[in-house]
């Protein structure tokens, strides 16, 4: 699942390495590809993210929680 989540980040943002723990914003991803990475996940794993939770997806890890706790 992590790795299929780094596809999903890597084809939004062309960042070819996203380490699971580096902050987005360190890697030059701005809140636009943010709002797109969400919505593919959300398509691809059929969950909702709210809008509040949103800030908490900082990282690779952040998102892949995330995606586990809506998927439990």
């Amino acid at each position: 699942l992590k790795e299929e989540l780094r596809q999903i980040i890597i084809e939004v943002t062309e960042v070819e390495e996203i380490p699971e723990d580096t902050p987005f914003a360190d890697l030059g991803i701005d809140s636009m590809m943010a709002i797109e990475i969400v919505a593919d996940v959300e398509k691809n794993y059929d969950v909702t993210i709210e809008e509040e939770e949103l800030a908490e997806l900082i990282h690779l890890k952040a998102v892949y929680d995330k995606v586990v706790e809506k998927l439990a």
